[in-house]
């Protein structure tokens, strides 16, 4: 049986499928959670098994190839995209070791390969699913198969418009059916990788289909997923602000066109102060 704690904290997690176990035959320690490894923070537990499901075997290998799969899983290509990633990087202690089941695999794998590959990588062999036992046997499940998630894939860069008139910018407006004005930020990170962030709230200047309390959200994980596209849009460290525009298709957001923001850009200035009034043709 399983610890009476332990199993609450998972069965709240709402993954837990029981039936016979599974354990690798290592001796393993419990060792706590390190804060370096964020991703696998408010998961449910916070003690995590070494040797892991990946075969690290101390926290200075886990630490460094865990933390490869940080802005992977801030894309939300998949919404157990975490969780997976984390029952194998840092199980939590039970009695015995707990794996996701295939099906969940399958499930983040056909969801977030294409946002790996807009990053040049193929799906690792070391998360081959075939490897997952079945859902038959005890491992971790999806809530619901009948979850539904928008699938997400990096798109074709959009133009960064350097010479407009108001005119123009008005007329793109017209044809795209949200804009945005953003502060955005770009940092190194202690791998060497470069973070970007929006700072402040995001400003509508057409809202569209965008709802306030996600736009951010989506906002970030389009310039997670576009990463050699907003690599281009950001030519310096400085924070800069920048007028996105584009469509959502599907659920998902869409950039067809962005501007860099300046002060002296007059006519971004007067286009979007006219645009409450305008009518498009």
């Amino acid at each position: 049986m399983f610890p009476a704690a332990q199993m609450l904290a998972f069965a709240l997690s709402g993954f837990l499928r029981l039936t016979m176990g599974f354990d690798i035959g290592l001796s393993t320690k419990c060792v706590a959670i390190p804060a370096e490894m964020g991703m696998c923070h408010s998961i449910g537990y916070s003690e995590m098994r070494l040797p892991n499901l990946m075969g690290h075997t101390s926290m200075a290998e886990v630490i460094p190839k865990s933390a490869e799969w940080q802005h992977f899983v801030q894309t939300g290509c998949h919404p157990h995209a975490r969780t997976f990633l984390c029952s194998l990087y840092a199980p939590v202690c039970l009695d015995t070791f707990i794996h996701p089941c295939r099906s969940m695999c399958v499930s983040v794998r056909d969801s977030c390969a294409p946002v790996l590959l807009c990053h040049g990588q193929p799906w690792p062999d070391s998360l081959d699913c075939d490897r997952f036992p079945a859902d038959e046997d005890m491992c971790l499940a999806s809530l619901s198969k009948e979850y539904k998630y928008i699938r997400k894939a990096c798109q074709t860069c959009p133009a960064v418009e350097e010479f407009f008139t108001q005119k123009r910018v008005l007329d793109v407006f017209c044809v795209n059916n949200f804009a945005v004005k953003v502060k955005l930020s770009k940092k190194r990170t202690v791998l060497g990788d470069q973070e970007y962030n929006i700072q402040c709230q995001v400003e509508f200047i057409k809202q569209g289909l965008l709802l306030p309390y996600d736009t951010r959200n989506l906002i970030q994980q389009w310039l997670l997923i576009n990463e050699n596209c907003t690599q281009r849009m950001t030519q310096t460290h400085r924070p800069m602000v920048y007028l996105i525009v584009g469509n959502i298709e599907a659920g998902t957001v869409l950039v067809n066109q962005v501007y860099r923001w300046q002060k002296r850009d007059s006519q971004l200035t007067l286009a979007t102060r006219k645009w409450k009034h305008h009518k498009c043709l």
